[in-house]
């Protein structure tokens, strides 16, 4: 802070020797046209916006057809079918099925049954085919195996 007593002019305004104002260095005149053709552009911008936007609305109804009513309206609030497990509206339990699923793929892997009988294809137990492998080895079967002879040139 100044310990300068402040020379006041006409008005009270304080008045310094080095500082002038002129007033034809700003020009208000030019601001406020800027302001008000800014203000002029953005509504004009806002209403093509505006324009184009319902003309394409128009376009998209006519051309495309509307969608399904929705679920709601049609007095189900479940999805059609079929439904993912574990989501409302689907009252099986996806443990329990998992688990019945696995004891069936289990009792199918260790039955015994015959696919063929006239032939002698039998269905045996997984376990029981992987010892008889390693035991024996695997073998192809009667698949011939064609060679081809080198031509001579």
């Amino acid at each position: 802070m100044s310990t300068e007593h402040l020379n006041n002019g006409p008005g009270g305004l304080p008045v310094h020797q080095d500082v002038a104002f002129e007033e034809r260095d700003v020009r208000v005149s030019i601001i406020l046209k800027f302001l008000v053709w800014m203000a002029v552009v953005i509504i004009l911008s806002f209403g093509f916006s505006l324009v184009f936007y319902r003309g394409l609305l128009h376009y998209w109804n006519s051309e495309y057809m509307p969608p399904p009513p929705s679920r709601a309206e049609a007095g189900s609030m479940m999805p059609p079918e079929p439904r993912m497990q574990g989501m409302p509206g689907h009252f099986n339990d996806p443990q329990l099925d998992m688990r019945e699923k696995v004891q069936e793929d289990t009792a199918a892997n260790e039955s015994m049954s015959w696919v063929d009988q006239k032939a002698g294809i039998a269905k045996i137990p997984v376990s029981d085919a992987m010892k008889m492998i390693a035991e024996k080895g695997f073998s192809a079967g009667n698949v011939p195996v064609e060679k081809k002879q080198a031509e001579p040139k």
